[in-house]
């Protein structure tokens, strides 16, 4: 099975509460997505809401991945720039395939995915995400066509005595 994708979804309660019950999962399964686990709903409703706003602002768009049974298994947040000299690339953002799916091939779909929402909207030429090192995320990435092009060293601070790079990566659409 795979999961079926679709860019802007209507914002309904399931769907805000699937979102916020994968980035627990996936916070609490050590993902690499804002937080440290352990961590409640509570704890990630407010960086959600934040995500909706901007949503609801037009400055932020969703891709959702729904498994078989209809639940949230995956989701990226692509932000576009309001700066007039950088619109031509986005952010992606909360890139997240819930636990119990990993390993399937659905964070390369996903990937897949989001680059194809990018090139639907209208200017975008790449995506930059960053994601912390330590954790073999950028191979991953590397390995979705992404490129290396920048790494701040120690600006994660997971926890006291254990700081990780920040590695920014680029996806040129062309």
């Amino acid at each position: 099975m795979s999961l079926t994708f679709t860019f802007d979804p209507a914002v309904t309660p399931d769907l805000r509460d699937g979102v916020l019950d994968l980035w627990t999962d996936v916070s609490n399964a050590g993902g690499s997505v804002g937080f440290v686990p352990p961590v409640t709903r509570e704890d990630i409703r407010p960086e959600l809401v934040k995500h909706l706003v901007g949503m609801a602002e037009g400055r932020t768009r969703l891709l959702v991945g729904h498994d078989e049974e209809g639940r949230v298994a995956a989701t990226a947040f692509l932000a576009l720039n309001t700066h007039r000299l950088m619109r031509h690339w986005l952010w992606l953002y909360t890139v997240m395939v819930h636990p119990r799916h990993q390993g399937r091939g659905y964070g390369r779909d996903l990937m897949t995915a989001a680059a194809d929402a990018a090139r639907s909207c209208d200017g975008i030429e790449a995506i930059r995400l960053t994601c912390r090192g330590g954790l073999g995320l950028e191979r991953f990435y590397e390995s979705c066509g992404y490129k290396e092009v920048g790494r701040v060293p120690g600006a994660i601070r997971v926890a006291p005595g254990d700081d990780r790079d920040d590695v920014f990566m680029l996806l040129p659409l062309g």
